[in-house]
């Protein structure tokens, strides 16, 4: 992706992101067979304190031995013409349609993803099933400038990230549900309404 000045220079341009509330961490408890849960969302639990995680559903890209990183798909940072975001990473075009931008976590804010249907596959792509790919490298959005990108995106800056044991801890705990994931949830475009229909999806009806 691009390098982090020009992120910085076009979040400073043309995003208002509201302060940034403390990351939401608790001392993990670690099962010792929990089973792993990549490719699935999280949906935060309705009891969740109020956070940066409250309210929110997270792609889980990796989950293993590791720690585990996502991309929470529901906290829209702002949005603009898109010609001016392609813009912002050297790319020239006039293009007037409105693109949202999401905050994928509160984790290395700099750094770019773009997860989208699996129509497209370029440099960067790595493609994670459920008829979904992740893209990071700059072939995503020239293909995006020239509209030979994915049908279905999410732009997204930062991540979520928890280290080994800490996203175990946390759902046995009860703070974080399992949902199946359904690239129709995680793309749409009535993002208000994402996290209720994620807990549906969880088994949870509020």
């Amino acid at each position: 992706m691009p390098s982090r000045r020009s992120v910085l220079i076009f979040f400073l341009a043309s995003v208002a992101l509201a302060p940034a509330a403390p990351a939401y961490v608790r001392p993990p408890t670690v099962p010792s067979t929990h089973p792993r849960a990549s490719g699935q969302l999280l949906v935060a639990h309705p009891n969740m304190p109020a956070n940066i995680f409250a309210h929110t559903v997270i792609y889980l890209i990796s989950h293993d031995g590791g720690g585990a990183m996502g991309l929470i798909v529901n906290r829209v940072a702002g949005a603009g013409p898109l010609g001016k975001l392609l813009g912002a990473f050297g790319l020239a075009s006039k293009d007037r349609r409105e693109i949202k931008l999401y905050l994928g976590g509160p984790v290395e804010v700099e750094r770019g993803f773009v997860l989208h249907s699996d129509d497209y596959a370029g440099a960067s792509t790595r493609v994670l099933g459920k008829n979904l790919s992740l893209s990071t490298g700059p072939d995503i959005l020239e293909a995006i400038a020239h509209k030979r990108g994915p049908e279905r995106t999410r732009i997204l800056f930062g991540y979520a990230g928890w280290s080994p044991g800490q996203l175990e801890g946390e759902i046995a705990r009860g703070d974080w549900l399992l949902a199946p994931a359904d690239p129709a949830l995680i793309f749409s475009d009535d993002t208000d309404a994402i996290w209720d229909q994620a807990l549906k999806h969880a088994g949870l009806n509020l």
